[in-house]
């Protein structure tokens, strides 16, 4: 059977999403704000799951509909064919989102809503009480302007939890946007990557398992797994496809430094339990340091943002010393993200182009330095 699905992405990253779903070969792929959507079969649910890097979550479309009423509400939900998805041992927690709505109470979203799944079941399974002993499916009812969007989550816990992030440090970057900046930079594995500012690993982790070929979502579980319409062999069947993709034996060198002695070893023990610790090199370093044998290259990175009145200054002057550092590198791209309004001028030259992107509640602008290109025999090195 065919699923009108959702991938919800952070707001910036919709076009990446999109193009994701598309090398991944998924079909009707239509991009929205803060959603991507696109038709999947049992199997494709699973392999959306497992192989998005830049998605939040993935959803099941159970329809769509406008309610100004909460009559006109319970008759939607309730018309929903929800026999398709939940047998009569299911649990079904409803979860609601209201934006510039007629209908905002929280609260009676979720209780209507989950009364109207009730009577369509009660009349289906002909019984008068559910248990919700079995599996999770988590319905969300979404309203935005008066336009109600039902949903049926198969992903669980967001996609960011790839399951290799046991540790972090104070001010983590989502593995989800660390995935997004390497998509945006169009980084290749035949690109040496340098992250100066590399925490908990995130980003070179991320840029790693891009080169190994490893899923993403292969080292965690999803609600889907367990549900009755897809079939535990289907996910057997995608999670072994991905298990026989990966690449092993490459002969790259990813590197990480951060001048925080337990950061690097947070990002050490995080490499191993995401399988590539062998093609990633973390080293306690000071970005004055900042030094590589090779002529061409990738500098990605997440540096303090200075979010604090009192770190502003402190923060203004390491953009400055980046700037420095980084200037003799022109042969170099460099890829930057922060929130600090004047980082340019404080880095001391403008951005070749920079994207908008949220990192969590942070409005952040991701910074784009394009190197020299090689000479054209050589071309092959960088793109």
């Amino acid at each position: 059977m065919n699923y009108r699905c959702i991938a919800t992405a952070v707001f910036g990253m919709e076009a990446i999403v999109g193009q994701e779903l598309k090398t991944l070969g998924y079909e009707n792929v239509t991009v929205e704000n803060g959603r991507v959507l696109f038709d999947a079969d049992e199997m494709g649910i699973a392999k959306a799951n497992l192989w998005l890097r830049t998605a939040e979550r993935v959803t099941i479309m159970v329809g769509e509909f406008k309610a100004t009423s909460f009559e006109q509400l319970f008759d939607n939900v309730n018309k929903l064919p929800w026999e398709l998805y939940l047998h009569k041992e299911a649990t079904f927690p409803v979860n609601a989102k209201s934006v510039k709505s007629k209908l905002f109470g929280l609260s009676d979203i979720q209780s209507i809503s989950k009364r109207a799944i009730v009577k369509r079941l009660t009349n289906v399974y002909k019984v008068e009480w559910f248990k919700e002993t079995e599996e999770t499916y988590s319905v969300t009812v979404a309203i935005l302007k008066d336009d109600v969007t039902v949903m049926i989550d198969t992903s669980g816990k967001g996609l960011h939890k790839r399951g290799y992030r046991e540790l972090g440090n104070e001010a983590p970057l989502k593995e989800t946007l660390a995935a997004g900046l390497l998509l945006v930079s169009k980084w290749q594995p035949k690109i040496h990557l340098i992250d100066p500012f590399c925490g908990s690993g995130t980003i070179v982790i991320e840029a790693a398992m891009i080169a190994k070929n490893i899923a993403p979502g292969l080292n965690r579980a999803f609600d889907s797994e367990k549900w009755k319409f897809i079939g535990e062999d289907v996910w057997k069947a995608a999670k072994k496809e991905a298990y026989e993709s990966i690449k092993h034996d490459l002969d790259i060198v990813l590197e990480g430094y951060d001048i925080d002695k337990r950061s690097v070893n947070i990002a050490r023990h995080n490499a191993e339990i995401a399988g590539v610790d062998d093609i990633v090199h973390f080293q306690v370093r000071d970005v004055l340091d900042f030094s590589s044998k090779n002529q061409y290259g990738y500098i990605i990175c997440n540096p303090p943002y200075g979010e604090r009145l009192n770190e502003l200054e402190e923060v203004r002057k390491l953009y400055q010393l980046m700037g420095k550092v980084f200037s003799p590198f022109k042969t170099w791209s460099k890829y930057i993200i922060t929130s600090y309004d004047d980082f340019e001028k404080a880095y001391g030259s403008q951005a070749t182009k920079n994207r908008k992107l949220y990192n969590g509640r942070i409005k952040t602008h991701f910074y784009l330095y394009f190197g020299e290109k090689p000479p054209k025999k050589n071309r092959e090195i960088q793109e």
